[in-house]
């Protein structure tokens, strides 16, 4: 019984593949009395396959895997780094289709959809001489929070532009919020100073200028400096810093370098500075408030920390 139901199941989503060449068969033959085999032939389906499609109505189940196998391909053309979780989170929150993983994946299968292979992020750490301060991994890879501003990570990343031998370097450094994971602040640069990273600092306390969370980064330079300890000392900032070599200390971070990288910035070939600096610009913003996160009850970052407020 399982696996007749199985192989209907299968035949009802072959009819969602080719639903348009049967439907355009359907009108050609009814309204313009065109012959069925040569229209089979030139759409490239089987006659045996159209006439299931015209003879056998479909039951709520399959006619609801036709929905979702139609929605799985839009998703899927806007965004082909998505696999079938991801994709399974786009139809809950945008297309309000409540369904499982298994039943995404079996149709992913079918289709022959698959997310674009991952790479490698290339987080940026340039460690210090004679660093004047380095403290304690106080986060000590707890990475939950229970309220915004409680725990901060930061980074710096590196991008490339540019044709041929003439490739140029853009630094993105970044302030992440463990609680809801939004972005909390950015800031763009060519070089790695260390006002990248006070400014990405001053940034996030003017957005949220009562915050006093414990400030997590890796031991760059900028960050075992005298001037940026002394900074966060004064903001009223716990520091904390990942142990050497070990960047896992500070996975939420790599984790979002390599969202950035795996669904906008690999494989793509960006000329100017302009147009680098618009898709990071871009990617951010879809990021806090368009990109659900099952971590977060299937929720963009800014939604689940407005959330936060209104309960409160």
């Amino acid at each position: 019984f399982k696996s007749r139901g199985r192989n209907r199941e299968e035949a009802s989503l072959g009819q969602v593949q080719h639903l348009r060449e049967y439907q355009i068969i359907f009108y050609l033959n009814e309204e313009k009395n065109y012959a069925i085999q040569p229209l089979c032939r030139l759409l490239q389906v089987t006659r045996s396959a159209y006439y299931h499609w015209r003879d056998h109505p479909l039951s709520d189940r399959e006619r609801k895997n036709q929905r979702l196998a139609q929605a799985i391909r839009q998703i899927h053309q806007a965004h082909p780094d998505m696999g079938y979780r991801r994709i399974r989170d786009e139809l809950y929150g945008r297309y309000g289709l409540s369904v499982s993983d298994k039943r995404v994946l079996h149709i992913c299968r079918y289709e022959e959809i698959q997310s674009t292979i991952k790479s490698p992020a290339n987080s940026m750490t340039t460690p210090a001489k004679s660093p004047y301060h380095t403290a304690e991994n106080i986060l000590d890879r707890h990475f939950h929070a229970e309220a915004p501003n409680e725990k901060w990570c930061t980074d710096i990343s590196e991008f490339r532009y540019g044709n041929g031998d003439r490739k140029h370097r853009m630094y993105l450094s970044a302030i992440l919020d463990l609680y809801d994971r939004r972005i909390v602040a950015y800031k763009l640069s060519d070089q790695m100073p260390l006002s990248l990273v006070t400014d990405t600092l001053d940034q996030a306390v003017t957005a949220e200028p009562k915050a006093q969370p414990i400030f997590h980064s890796d031991r760059g330079k900028q960050y075992t400096s005298k001037q940026f300890h002394t900074k966060l000392r004064d903001l009223g900032m716990t520091q904390s810093m990942s142990r050497v070599g070990k960047c896992i200390d500070n996975g939420p971070m790599e984790g979002f370098w390599g969202m950035l990288k795996r669904e906008q910035y690999y494989r793509r070939h960006f000329e100017t500075r302009q147009e680098l600096t618009d898709m990071i610009t871009e990617y951010i913003d879809y990021y806090n408030h368009r990109r659900f996160q099952r971590r977060l009850n299937v929720l963009p970052p800014m939604t689940y920390h407005e959330r936060f407020y209104q309960a409160a």
